[in-house]
């Protein structure tokens, strides 16, 4: 199993019916087994409001509205889950005292998670694991650009949730 060092702040007075920290750490790493990502990680997930979560889409892509969820990556990847950057330059993406891969941030709206939860038919804990599981691989260098693109990180996150027995 994947080591992770997962930072996880809460900056939302939203209660959820499971415990975040808890469920945010089991799917990251169920993900990062699953993908085999051959580092141990550093992940820090901060689970906020609207307004913040706003003011962050605001400021980083010039969008003026809140959004489910963000990502910050600290890996530049050239393709998905490629560490070639990361072994070529181990200094700039591996923190120098435990040799973890430095992953990057997660911003998840918990507003969002109750939302969205509603709006597709499933419980909170599955919209919370896939806004969880959607960044991280935004963190790894996936992306839904296009439809090729799209195709292929749905289909990995679907799998990654299914492994984990998260389903619609």
């Amino acid at each position: 199993m994947i080591i992770i060092n997962l930072t996880i702040n809460i900056q939302s007075s939203v209660k959820f019916p499971f415990k975040p920290r808890v469920q945010a750490k089991k799917i990251i790493e169920t993900a990062l087994t699953f993908l085999r990502v051959p580092y141990e990680a550093q992940i820090e997930v901060c689970i906020s409001d609207e307004d913040f979560i706003a003011d962050l889409n605001r400021r980083y892509r010039n969008i003026d509205s809140p959004t489910d969820c963000l990502s910050f990556p600290m890996v530049d990847f050239d393709s998905p889950l490629d560490f070639t950057n990361v072994e070529n330059s181990p200094g700039s993406y591996l923190d120098p005292e435990t040799g973890e891969i430095m992953l990057g941030d997660i911003i998840i709206c918990a507003q969002r998670v109750f939302s969205q939860a509603e709006e597709y038919g499933h419980e909170p804990l599955r919209e919370f694991d896939f806004l969880i599981v959607h960044s991280l691989l935004h963190l790894l260098g996936y992306d839904h650009i296009n439809d090729e693109e799209r195709a292929v990180m749905e289909k990995i996150q679907k799998e990654i949730l299914e492994s984990a027995g998260i389903t619609r």
